[in-house]
């Protein structure tokens, strides 16, 4: 039953994706030009309720669906971590058009080509697991 609602709520969250254009080439492309705010917007939007969720879980313990409390620990700050893994994601992102969620949109919205850019993402992070201990982190 768990499997059921996690597949309505991905379907849900596909479908918001779609209608908002998040999955759209042209938008992300807008947004790299610097030519529209749309992009920008809803990526805010979605940091600003990500933000006040966090700290209601965080404040207010809450728990899990098997009573568990939800615990979110704290990451270690780390420059050259999340700038390399930021050029990486950006670059890749602008090379495909999609990032990983707008990617499995596009698959379930009829644009097959984009499964060569979901392979090269999951190639990607199997090489990042091979390596993964060589890097700075």
């Amino acid at each position: 039953m768990k499997n059921i609602v996690y597949l309505l709520i991905g379907t849900f969250f596909g479908i918001v994706m779609y209608k908002s254009e998040a999955a759209s080439w042209f938008r992300i492309y807008e947004m790299f030009q610097f030519q529209s705010i749309h992009m920008y917007g809803l990526m805010g939007t979605a940091l600003a309720v990500g933000i006040i969720i966090v700290q209601y879980i965080k404040r207010n313990k809450v728990k899990d669906v098997n009573g568990n409390p939800i615990v979110i620990a704290d990451k270690d700050k780390s420059i050259p971590r999340y700038l390399i893994g930021g050029i990486l994601f950006g670059l890749g992102w602008a090379l495909a058009g999609a990032c990983p969620g707008p990617m499995f949109v596009l698959t379930g919205a009829g644009y097959f080509p984009i499964l060569v850019v979901i392979l090269g993402a999951v190639l990607g992070t199997w090489l990042y697991g091979l390596i993964k201990d060589k890097l700075p982190h």
